[in-house]
């Protein structure tokens, strides 16, 4: 359920008997990406990676990359989850027993009020609690300046060092700690931080979007980076929420935040580091 919504993915553990499992799956949940991630990702290996292929291959490139980043969260997830299981949150595996019951005719009233007000509601209404600060703080730090600089070039600045070794810069990282609220307003924020733009920038034409980021200074190894570091990051903060609702424990949900972060972290340093030494 996670490659739908993370936060959905988060309630759907319910369903897992064992406390143990229950706690190792809503702490990967992050590991695969949710619909916010994908047209991010998408958009990035249409630019990078598909721009070196013509016709048909130039769309099964860009493909084949994403399929990859997929594969690499799964990957870490069943891997993370091995690591948990044989050290914090060490025990026996349960069984799993699956039971069939009987049929009955679908309440079509019922399922409809129970998803609508039940489901849908309760994770949007995290998702504006959030949403609504958030959004008034990057316009902050897009509007108010100190020293003829805005507060979002101050950040950008600060992080920037750290940024760059991880294949980065900057204003992308200011980009996906601003945009915790929702994934899918990282590349908006991008584009506003390098427009210098007052609110937020959204461009459909993806070959728009590709002559910003390269006269930005994005190359083919900016590219990569950003789509490890879009599949592994911080989970959003209704997917956070929902964590600390469904655990009680501040452990957990510091914990959900810190293990994909980490994680992408490295493996940029670690792709970036290589991609210098070889080039």
């Amino acid at each position: 359920m996670g490659f739908g919504c993370n936060a959905a993915g988060v309630i759907g553990c319910r369903i897992i008997d064992s406390p143990r499992e229950k706690i190792i799956a809503i702490v990967t949940n992050a590991f695969v990406p949710c619909n916010g991630r994908f047209p991010f990702l998408i958009t990035v290996s249409t630019i990078f990676i598909g721009c070196y292929f013509t016709g048909i291959l130039s769309s099964v490139m860009s493909t084949l990359a994403v399929i990859l980043v997929i594969l690499i969260g799964i990957f870490l997830t069943l891997a993370i989850s091995r690591i948990l299981s044989k050290t914090l949150l060490k025990g026996t595996s349960s069984s799993f027993i699956l039971e069939l019951p009987p049929y009955r005719k679908p309440q079509i009233g019922k399922i409809i009020v129970r998803s609508l007000f039940d489901r849908t509601l309760f994770v949007l209404g995290r998702a504006i609690s959030v949403a609504a600060p958030i959004g008034i703080v990057i316009w902050l730090f897009a509007n108010v300046s100190v020293g003829g600089m805005s507060l979002l070039t101050y950040v950008a600045n600060f992080l920037d060092p750290f940024a760059r070794l991880m294949g980065l810069d900057g204003y992308i990282l200011t980009a996906f700690i601003l945009g915790i609220p929702a994934n899918e307003i990282v590349l908006p924020i991008i584009l506003m931080c390098y427009m210098s733009a007052s609110s937020l920038i959204d461009l459909n034409d993806t070959f728009a979007i590709k002559e910003i980021l390269i006269q930005n200074g994005w190359t083919l190894i900016t590219g990569i980076n950003v789509m490890l570091f879009t599949l592994l990051h911080f989970p959003c903060s209704t997917t956070l929420i929902t964590v600390f609702k469904e655990t009680k424990s501040f452990k957990w949900t510091i914990l959900a935040f810190a293990l994909p972060t980490i994680c992408g972290v490295i493996l940029c340093l670690i792709t970036n580091g290589i991609w210098n030494l070889v080039f």
